[in-house]
């Protein structure tokens, strides 16, 4: 699960990680009184306004400016409020902005100059390792530093059962080229920060950049926190964070029905039970001359009820011609899937788009006559092979 920057910020400063302090606004007006509130709190001049939309590049795509009085303050957050901020995280179709987060200034002169980097701590699947990525190259695109400057990514592995170790944060205080109380901020910083990684069931944190102010203080700049769905349940205030108006329709509408639903541009509509099986009937869709138009798990113990939700979800998108069902009858029955296509395409009521039907494990055979049998625009297969051609055939003869 994704959330806000103001968000992110409010975990990272409960666990004791100084940040670039900020509050969050919905119009113009509220974004003037959070900066009043800011120039008493924290004594800063300027304010930088910041989109929050669950998308990075937001300041090439217009969504970060510097005010630097109060009627730049109004000025820019009515200019950033209810924006369609395009960035190459968002697609060309943008997101909506409804909220801003007005936040200090901390780019302040000094004694030295500030330096921007980059630290990151995520899930090493391969290794199941936590890993600490780092880079003196704050404020780029990591992806940008990984193809031009692979040599300045450099990466520290965390044994979980340990946790992290004096001498790794120390290490990459070092690599850094940080010193004196520099160097000390930093190490600190690093120790709270992976301990709100792993108190929060997080799969990544990301802050692009850590800032060394002027003075020698570590902040975080900006914040990028994903939650861990499946460890929501332990952490019924950090599900609260979820917000419904950055996620696509269809899939919150997925989820209240436990799908794991991913619409995508294709043309062919496809329910499966299990991730893999739903990577390889994407392909086998690809390969019959179609593209796929969504990624749907409805997860190993489908019923009518499931095969219904997932059905209402396909033909909500207009681009669908067709429908493959592929479920492969381990836990559950095949006849029972069948019954449900049968019962849920019933239920909908007129379904114009044709529907295939494999059906492969415990009572195949049973599930394809229901299928046959049932008087409805469906076609039974048993092989992914005639699966795949009975797409292809349905989508020549619409051609």
């Amino acid at each position: 699960m994704n959330i806000h920057e103001y968000q992110a910020k409010d975990i990272l400063k409960r666990y004791g990680v100084r940040i670039q302090e900020g509050i969050v606004a919905e119009t113009p007006e509220e974004a003037v009184a959070a900066a009043k509130r800011l120039t008493e709190e924290t004594g800063t001049g300027w304010h930088v306004i910041k989109a929050q939309i669950h998308a990075g590049g937001r300041g090439k795509g217009g969504g970060v400016k510097l005010a630097k009085n109060l009627e730049q303050v109004k000025e820019i957050a009515g200019q950033i409020l209810g924006m369609q901020l395009i960035t190459h995280q968002t697609g060309p179709e943008g997101k909506k902005v409804n909220k801003v987060l007005v936040a200090q200034d901390v780019y302040y002169p000094g004694d030295s100059e500030p330096k921007e980097y980059y630290v990151s701590i995520l899930l090493d699947r391969a290794k199941g390792q936590n890993v600490i990525m780092a880079s003196t190259e704050g404020g780029m695109d990591i992806e940008e530093v990984a193809e031009h400057t692979p040599e300045k990514i450099f990466k520290e592995w965390i044994d979980p059962a340990v946790g992290l170790r004096p001498f790794q944060a120390n290490k990459i205080a070092f690599a850094f080229g940080l010193q004196g109380e520099a160097f000390k901020e930093f190490v600190k910083f690093l120790n709270s920060l992976y301990n709100a990684y792993v108190d929060t069931d997080a799969s990544m944190f990301e802050i692009n950049p850590v800032l060394k102010t002027s003075d020698n203080k570590i902040l975080a700049v900006d914040g990028k926190v994903d939650l861990d769905d499946n460890a929501l349940f332990r952490h019924k205030d950090l599900a609260d964070l979820r917000d419904l108006a950055e996620e696509d329709p269809l899939e919150v509408e997925a989820s209240k029905s436990n799908l794991n639903y991913v619409k995508l541009d294709g043309n062919v509509g496809c329910m499966v039970n299990g991730a893999g099986l739903a990577m390889a009937t994407m392909d086998i869709i690809k390969l019959s001359g179609g593209e796929p138009a969504n990624f749907l798990d409805v997860g190993g113990g489908a019923n009518a009820q499931t095969v219904e939700a997932g059905f209402r979800l396909i033909l909500q998108d207009p681009n669908v011609k067709a429908i493959l069902i592929n479920i492969f009858g381990g836990i559950v029955r095949c006849d029972r899937v069948a019954n449900g296509v049968v019962e849920a395409y019933k239920n909908i009521g007129t379904i114009n788009v044709p529907i295939i039907v494999r059906l492969q494990g415990t009572n195949a055979e049973e599930g394809a006559r229901i299928i046959d049998e049932s008087g409805l625009k469906v076609y039974s297969a048993v092989l992914l092979k005639d699966a795949a051609q009975k797409v292809k055939d349905v989508l020549a003869e619409m051609a």
